[in-house]
């Protein structure tokens, strides 16, 4: 039978529909979020956190939500609950915020949404929730009123939990297994173990930081076409998830480098506080950020080394440091070509603009070109001949490389390439096909 229309007298009469903020309105919990901001804009305050919140859980809202601020309009607000409340307001339904949230978080919201009729939130000596809320409600409105005040339970699959691990970046850390492919001792059972084990403490350290920094990235994320949909910025995983499951892969991957030498784990400490700290500033700085970038690839190179204990040759980490300069800036240019498109100036956290674009891409190419001169250069050495039978075939690679970084930067200016690189590369069968062939030609030149 068809969907019968309410009768606006009816609604009228209706009493007031009340609406919590947190976890309801908003898929997430803005103080958890204020608390991030904190920690990310003003760290030096944390210490005071605890002070605050021994007044009172409405003093702690009220110092958070006075030191930070929350963009109302890039909150991950639930569509659907939004939508019913434009249709009841249509309808002349009186609607009316009130929520436990800082009473200047709740007033910014209402301000945007231009929907509720009364706000009343916490007002930094007493939260307003249960009886409270109930007394002030009534007091307000002197009727009857109905209440939305719990949001449809969410529980993440392992699905959701793996996109925000981001686990299909770990495919970077098969770079650990670099040093054991160019001393040719890949097929040997312990080092591969080995190898194995640095990979995978690699890749949960790793995980750990990109949970991090997506709860510290979450108003820049939340401005971006793509990075708007991962599971914290969307609201799909609350923020507390978060802070549970950034520690804890932190501390499996301390546990697996623990079966390693110390050497590495020292290593594998000094990536977590280099990539934390690229998080949360050192991204922000231009050109330090794609030096960074490049360091901490190169890191995991350096890392398989000391995992199975076969030195890296400064051939590879010079080779190394070239190349992956080279594709940080392709991420780069690919962000700034971005915002040419959708005609910004400036990238939101980040220290480069629409009018970097030639300059990323002529520092890029350079880069990427140079560690083939690099590449060329070991080949002649005398290093070479202690590994190869044949190592005149290597000169092999060097066109192989010419076409292959060539190609990359060309999909680049076309806009092909995504913001990540080596990503792309992963997924990219002419890739394939050019790794194939070096590892022929390699092979070729043992014979």
């Amino acid at each position: 039978m068809p969907p019968t229309t309410p009768n606006p007298a009816e609604v009228q009469d209706a009493p007031p529909l009340t609406v919590e903020l947190d976890e309801v309105l908003v898929r997430t919990d803005t103080l958890h979020e204020g608390l991030l901001c904190l920690l990310k804009r003003r760290p030096h305050l944390l210490p005071l956190v605890p002070g605050w919140a021994l007044r009172g859980r409405a003093f702690l809202r009220a110092e958070v939500a006075r030191r930070t601020e929350l963009d109302a309009a890039r909150l991950p607000y639930d569509e659907s609950l939004l939508a019913r409340l434009r249709e009841e307001r249509a309808n002349g339904r009186r609607l009316v915020l009130a929520t436990r949230s800082d009473r200047r978080i709740a007033e910014a919201v209402a301000a945007h949404l231009e929907l509720f009729d009364a706000v009343h939130a916490s007002d930094g000596t007493r939260e307003l929730s249960g009886a409270h809320r109930e007394a002030r409600l009534k007091e307000a409105l002197d009727g009857r009123f109905e209440e939305l005040s719990h949001s449809a339970p969410r529980s993440p699959g392992p699905r959701t939990l793996l996109r925000a691990m981001r686990v299909h970046q770990w495919a970077k850390n098969v770079l650990v297994f670099v040093p054991m492919l160019a001393a040719h001792k890949l097929l040997e059972g312990a080092m591969l173990s080995r190898a194995l084990l640095g990979f995978l403490a690699f890749s949960l350290c790793a995980s750990s930081v990109y949970v991090l920094n997506d709860l510290l990235d979450l108003d820049a994320d939340r401005q971006h076409p793509s990075k708007r949909r991962r599971p914290f910025a969307s609201g799909e995983l609350p923020v507390r998830t978060g802070l549970w499951l950034a520690p804890m892969l932190l501390a499996a991957g301390g546990a697996v480098a623990s079966l390693l030498p110390p050497s590495f784990l020292l290593l594998l400490a000094t990536y977590y506080l280099t990539t934390l700290g690229y998080s949360l500033y050192l991204k922000q700085v231009m050109m330090l950020d794609v030096l960074v970038l490049a360091g901490l690839y190169t890191v995991r190179i350096f890392g398989g080394s000391l995992a199975v204990g076969v030195p890296t040759s400064d051939w590879l980490l010079t080779f190394s440091m070239f190349l992956f300069l080279s594709l940080a800036l392709v991420k780069r240019l690919s962000e700034v070509r971005r915002l040419r498109q959708e005609e910004q100036l400036e990238a939101p956290g980040r220290g480069y603009g629409a009018s970097d674009y030639e300059q990323l891409a002529s520092l890029g190419v350079s880069s990427g070109y140079l560690s083939v001169l690099v590449l060329a250069l070991y080949i002649t050495s005398r290093e070479v001949t202690a590994l190869y039978t044949h190592p005149q075939r290597l000169w092999l690679l060097c066109p192989l490389m010419l076409y292959w970084v060539g190609r990359i930067w060309m999909l680049a200016h076309r806009g092909e390439v995504n913001e990540d690189p080596l990503v792309f590369a992963l997924e990219d069968k002419v890739s394939y096909g050019v790794g194939l062939l070096a590892v022929g030609v390699l092979w070729v030149a043992t014979l």
